[in-house]
């Protein structure tokens, strides 16, 4: 849309094309840490990892989507691309994108409702499907704010955005002590929240926490990921055995599938519990919040896309949640999207910062975009404040 001077809609401006590019990163050791006992790569590049039986790739790797109105406008979103991307690719290509043409970027939460709707009775309310929208509303949003020359952040609230502090995610080494040592250097520079994978914690997960907690004090917040590797009664029995240890949050206890063993933990441990990384809609949020007291909701803007993320934290914040946002591999347009709306989020308390990942990812950008001393930097200028830099375009791959 274009606006005249009194800031009064004039002619719609419309979605004119849709383009998806697989963007690829290698990387030395694999997301996580180095692989474990009885773990290997097969053949098409993917690990297994033994704690939890969840496959990753070894690389980083996303989808980035441009979509360009019939004026020139660009926008730019993007979603996971860890699995098997090209099918995400193609739901955008063979299906969303011929129903977004003609669209205006001004109507992208009506869109998202509209896209949503078109595989809603064939059972398709997230997975690859879900990813692909999530791509779309991010761009449509980056458009529709550059269209008023507007941050992101600005669009969505009058208020002056808040801080958004970050806590450290994974400490990627091979053996105990050197995760120790990591944290410990991490602190050193600043950082006072932590949070450790327990996929990857072989010397066991109560061991973990307590040696980090006699390395870090008493002060610093430190978090395990459970990666769902419980059902309720073994999450039960460890989070006794962490108590002492005065974790802020366990995420993810107990398979995301069983709503009611979720709800039987966060009433054993209230306070404790986070979940909500794999919630795609504020359906399945509303599925899960009002049998399951979380303490944390954790969306993911590469899964739920801004329109729903801003849905999912507003639900969060009616049954009492505070939000943490997920943040996972990729190229950083994603992050930038999570970042602006968690600054308007009166419920936020602290967004994950994948240190692994993030500076490096981040050089395949133009942005400002940056983490220092635990607290993130909002990027600049209208819209998401990032667009693809060269080095992107020495990694991304367009998909017809």
């Amino acid at each position: 849309m274009t606006t005249g001077a009194a800031g009064r809609r004039a002619v719609p401006r419309r979605v004119a094309k849709v383009e998806t590019f697989i963007v690829t990163l290698p990387r030395d050791t694999p997301y996580l840490g180095p692989l474990g006992p009885d773990e290997s790569v097969n053949p098409r590049g993917y690990i297994v990892r033994k704690g939890n039986g969840t496959i990753y790739p070894t690389v980083d790797r996303s989808i980035a989507v441009r979509v360009t109105l019939d004026d020139g406008s660009e926008g730019w979103g993007e979603t996971y691309g860890i699995c098997a991307p090209r099918a995400t690719c193609e739901i955008i290509n063979d299906l969303l994108a011929p129903v977004l043409l003609g669209h205006d970027p001004e109507e992208v939460e009506a869109i998202w409702d509209e896209l949503y709707g078109l595989m809603r009775v064939r059972g398709c309310g997230g997975g690859f499907h879900g990813d692909a929208l999530a791509a779309l509303d991010i761009a449509l949003w980056d458009l529709r704010a550059r269209g008023r020359g507007l941050p992101l952040a600005a669009l969505l609230s009058s208020e002056a955005p808040r801080p958004v502090p970050g806590y450290l995610s994974g400490l990627p080494a091979a053996t105990l002590a050197e995760r120790v040592e990591m944290a410990r250097a991490w602190q050193r520079q600043g950082i006072d929240a932590f949070k450790f994978a327990a996929v990857v914690s072989h010397e066991g997960i109560a061991e973990e926490f307590a040696a980090l907690r006699v390395a870090l004090g008493s002060d610093a917040d430190i978090m395990v990921d459970l990666h769902w590797k419980f059902d309720a009664a073994s999450a039960h029995a460890l989070a006794s055995r962490l108590a002492p240890y005065k974790p802020r949050f366990l995420e993810a206890p107990v398979k995301p599938e069983l709503v009611g063993e979720l709800a039987a933990v966060c009433r054993s441990w209230p306070g404790l519990i986070a979940a909500g990384e794999e919630w795609y809609t504020e359906y399945e949020a509303a599925l899960r919040l009002p049998a399951a007291p979380l303490a944390y909701v954790q969306p993911e803007m590469g899964h739920t896309g801004i329109t729903q993320f801003r849905r999912i934290a507003a639900l969060a914040g009616r049954y009492g949640a505070l939000v943490a946002p997920h943040a996972t591999i990729g190229t950083g347009i994603f992050l930038a999207a999570s970042l602006h709306v968690s600054s308007t989020l009166p419920n936020l308390w602290k967004h994950e910062w994948q240190h692994s990942v993030f500076a490096r990812n981040l050089a395949l950008l133009d942005t400002d975009m940056g983490c220092e001393r635990g607290v993130y930097r909002l990027p600049g200028g209208p819209g998401l404040g990032v667009k693809p830099g060269a080095a992107f375009w020495e990694h991304a791959r367009l998909v017809a």
